[in-house]
């Protein structure tokens, strides 16, 4: 085992280890908690370093990062490696619209929609031979003028919108709380999102993702009925360069 190995494998346990604790803390099944691991800015070798340990989703930012990064995992597996076939990918980042088509064409999920535009096109350029891309919808819970995300009042109607389209499954919501060191301000926007992820299963029943909670929140998230969390410097260590958006 190379030593990279060893401080994922490492880094990762601990990572469960604390979901196991905070689900444990407030009576939650700890299966009904997916971690995603976001590996933006590490290169492949990290990806299957996580992998042999165990993990299985993945967490991209950059468009053209995340299809080389999904192209070398494949190569491995065709190669023989075990551990890089079957790996899940999803698109954390923000979208621009001449970005959607490699997405939908080489990802498995997308966290960031926020609006109809973006929607559509992922739906259109979904190829037939795929089965329809998981998405879910990117709400700007904090009201930050900085943030991506649709307003809380916009949501229920671009949620039936998406929800109609025929190459998507729209699968929940995703939000990245304006940051905050108190644990107890911490849970506001996470139980208002909670709220929104009800209101909204009430005509879309199908819904079964809410996907907040990153390495400070985790507690606050996973008391607030997070299903999905999204974790990186926790797993694979500092990032090289920094993002422009703070999606793990």
């Amino acid at each position: 085992m190379t030593s990279l190995e060893q401080q994922v494998q490492d880094n990762l346990r601990r990572v469960n280890e604390r979901i196991s604790t905070a689900a444990q803390a407030v009576s939650r099944d700890r299966s009904g908690i997916t971690l995603l691991a976001v590996s933006k800015t590490f290169g492949p070798e990290a990806v299957l370093a996580a992998a042999r340990a165990g993990q299985r989703a993945f967490g991209e930012n950059y468009v053209q990062e995340a299809v080389d990064k999904i192209a070398a995992l494949a190569r491995l597996a065709e190669a023989g490696e075990t551990a890089a076939a079957g790996l899940q990918w999803h698109f954390i980042g923000p979208i621009q619209s001449n970005k959607t088509r490699p997405i939908a064409e080489h990802l498995d999920w997308v966290h960031s929609i926020d609006r109809l535009k973006i929607a559509q096109r992922l739906s259109e350029q979904r190829p037939a031979e795929r089965p329809p891309l998981d998405v879910l919808l990117q709400v700007n819970i904090s009201g930050e003028a900085s943030k991506s995300g649709v307003s809380p009042d916009e949501l229920p109607a671009l949620a039936q919108a998406v929800a109609a389209l025929p190459r998507l499954r729209l699968r929940g919501l995703m939000a990245i709380p304006e940051p905050e060191v108190d644990p107890q301000r911490q849970r506001l926007p996470l139980a208002r999102m909670r709220t929104l992820f009800a209101q909204l299963r009430t005509d879309l029943p199908q819904l079964d993702t809410l996907s907040m909670g990153m390495s400070a929140d985790l507690e606050a998230a996973v008391a607030e009925g997070t299903t999905l969390l999204r974790i990186g410097t926790a797993i694979f260590g500092p990032r090289s360069r920094p993002t422009p958006e703070p999606h793990a």
